[in-house]
C-alpha cells in the first residue's frame, strides 16, 4: 500500500513539474478565462473548475511572426472564430491555440431571460457507487433544461429566478431525498431512469446583497451535480457520500468587498423538497487572499434530516476549498471536508473526512489535462465499518466545437478496511475504470 501511495504522489508531482516548465515560457501568451462554457451559464456554482485560456493574438504574432494566425493572412485580426471552430481549426496560431468562437444557442437571450441546457452521454467500464453505477452500457446521464432570469443589481433592485429539469440515470440521485410522500419529484422514476427538479427558486437583490428562496444547489464543496461544471466525468466519494446536493430554504449572499463574499441562510435540511425535513444553518465565506489564491469555507449545522419513522440525523459539516493559480496555465485545488452527525438517540450516525487534490493544466481553449487524487476516510455511516478509500483519476477535457465537451478518463480505486464489500464492483478491494462522456450544450 505504501508503494502505491508513493507512486501516486510521484505522478502528481510530475504533473506539477510539467506545468512549471511549460508555464514560464507560455505565461505571457495566455489570459485566464473562468469557465469551460464559453459564455453559456449552467448552474451558478461559486467555485468552478479551471477554465481554458484565450490566446492573445497580438502577442502570439509578435512571438511567432512566421505563423499564419488568421484565415490565410499573416495577422490575427481576421480569424475564423465567429464561425465556431475547434481543435483542428486553423483559425488560431496552431492546433493548440484553437479558436472556438461563440457557441450557438437554441433559444438565445431576451430581456435578461435565458433558456438552455445540455445532453450528457457516457460509458464506463466498471461500476462505481458515485452516479456511475451502470457499467458497460451507453448511458444517458443528463438531459438537462433550464430557464433563468439572472438578477442585475448594478442599478439597484432587481428580481429573477431559475428552474432546472433533468431526465436520465443521474436524475434519481438529484431528487428530493426527504420525506417520501410523492409531493415533489421522488415518484418520477421510470426504471433506472427518472426525472428531477433540482432547482426551483426565486431571487431578489439590491446592490451587494441578494437572497435566493426555494430549492437551489448547495454551496458546499467543489464538485457539483451539473455535468458541464465539473472537470471529470466521474465523481469523488466525498461529494457523493458526505455533501448535500440541494437545499430548500433561503440563502443570502453579500459581497462585502472586492475580495470577500459572505453567505448565510436557513434550510430544511439536506436534499429536501418543500417540507419540514430538517432545520439547519447554511453559510460561509469566500476570501480572495491574493490574485492567485482564493479560500472558500462553507458549512451546514443543525438537523440534516428528520423523517417520521425514517432517517434522523443532526450535527455539523464543513468544506474548505482552496483554489491556487500556480501559473496562468496550471491550477491546483485542495478540498477538505468533515462531517460529524448523530442520530435521534445520540449514537454516531455519520463521521467522514475527505481530502481531494486537483491539478488542471490548460493547454488551450480546446484542450485541458487534469488529475484528481482523493483520500476518503469513512469512520461510520457510509460503508461497513471504518474504511479508507483512495482514488486517482487522470483525464482530459477536449472541445472539438464550442458546444461540445468530451471527457475521457482512467481511474484507479482501492479500499482498505475490515469489510470493503459494496464499494467497488464484485466487492473487490482494487479497481481500474475507463470512462468517457460527451456533453452537447445548447
Amino acid at each position: 500500500m505504501k508503494s502505491k501511495r508513493a507512486a501516486l504522489w510521484l505522478a502528481l508531482g510530475g504533473l506539477v513539474g510539467l506545468g512549471s516548465l511549460n508555464g514560464a515560457s507560455a505565461a505571457d501568451r495566455f489570459v485566464a478565462d473562468a469557465s469551460y462554457q464559453g459564455g453559456m451559464p449552467t448552474t451558478q456554482a461559486e467555485v468552478l473548475p479551471v477554465g481554458h485560456f484565450n490566446a492573445s493574438c497580438d502577442e502570439s504574432c509578435d512571438t511567432f511572426p512566421e505563423m499564419e494566425c488568421g484565415c490565410g493572412e499573416l495577422t490575427c485580426d481576421g480569424g475564423c472564430g465567429d464561425m465556431g471552430g475547434g481543435l483542428f481549426d486553423d483559425g488560431g496560431c496552431g492546433m493548440f491555440d484553437c479558436d472556438l468562437g461563440d457557441p450557438f444557442t437554441l433559444f438565445g437571450e431576451a430581456c435578461g431571460y435565458t433558456v438552455g441546457g445540455w445532453v450528457q452521454m457516457g460509458y464506463h467500464s466498471k461500476a462505481l457507487p458515485l452516479f456511475n453505477n451502470r457499467p458497460d452500457e451507453a448511458n444517458l446521464h443528463q438531459a438537462w433544461f433550464y430557464a433563468e432570469k439572472a438578477i442585475d443589481t448594478s442599478d439597484g433592485f432587481d428580481f429573477g429566478g431559475r428552474i432546472d429539469y433533468v431526465y436520465g440515470i443521474d436524475a434519481q440521485d438529484t431528487q428530493a431525498f426527504g420525506i417520501d410522500n410523492g409531493h415533489w419529484d421522488t415518484g418520477w422514476d421510470r426504471g433506472e431512469y427518472g426525472s428531477a427538479l433540482p432547482q426551483v427558486y426565486g431571487e431578489v437583490g439590491y446592490g451587494d446583497l441578494s437572497v435566493k428562496f426555494g430549492r437551489f444547489f448547495t454551496i458546499i464543496g467543489y464538485e457539483v451535480v451539473a455535468a458541464p461544471d465539473n472537470f471529470f466525468y466521474s465523481h469523488a466519494y466525498t461529494m457523493y457520500n458526505s455533501e448535500p446536493f440541494t437545499h430548500t430554504g433561503a440563502l443570502a449572499t453579500y459581497n462585502a468587498g472586492d475580495d470577500l463574499t459572505l453567505y448565510g441562510g436557513y434550510t430544511l435540511g439536506w436534499d429536501s423538497g418543500f417540507e419540514d425535513n430538517g432545520d439547519s444553518f447554511l453559510g460561509g465565506a469566500s476570501l480572495a487572499m491574493s490574485d492567485d489564491v482564493t479560500v472558500t469555507y462553507a458549512t451546514v449545522a443543525g438537523r440534516f434530516a428528520d423523517q417520521p419513522g425514517g432517517t434522523t440525523s443532526q450535527g455539523y459539516m464543513h468544506s474548505i476549498v482552496t483554489d491556487i493559480t500556480l501559473t496562468e496555465q496550471l491550477q491546483y485545488i485542495l478540498q477538505s471536508d468533515y462531517i460529524d452527525a448523530e442520530d435521534g438517540n445520540g449514537a454516531n450516525f455519520k463521521e467522514t473526512y475527505g481530502l481531494n487534490n486537483y491539478l488542471i493544466y490548460t493547454v488551450s481553449d480546446c484542450l485541458a489535462l487534469g488529475s484528481r487524487f482523493e483520500w476518503y476516510d469513512a469512520d461510520a455511516g457510509v460503508f461497513n465499518g471504518n474504511v479508507d478509500v483512495y482514488a486517482l483519476t487522470l483525464g482530459a477535457n477536449v472541445k472539438p466545437h464550442a458546444n461540445v465537451l468530451i471527457r475521457p478518463e482512467i481511474r484507479w480505486d482501492w479500499a482498505d478496511g475490515a469489510d470493503v464489500t459494496g464499494i467497488l464492483e464484485n466487492d473487490e478491494d482494487e479497481q481500474t475504470t475507463f470512462g468517457i462522456d460527451t456533453i452537447f450544450l445548447f
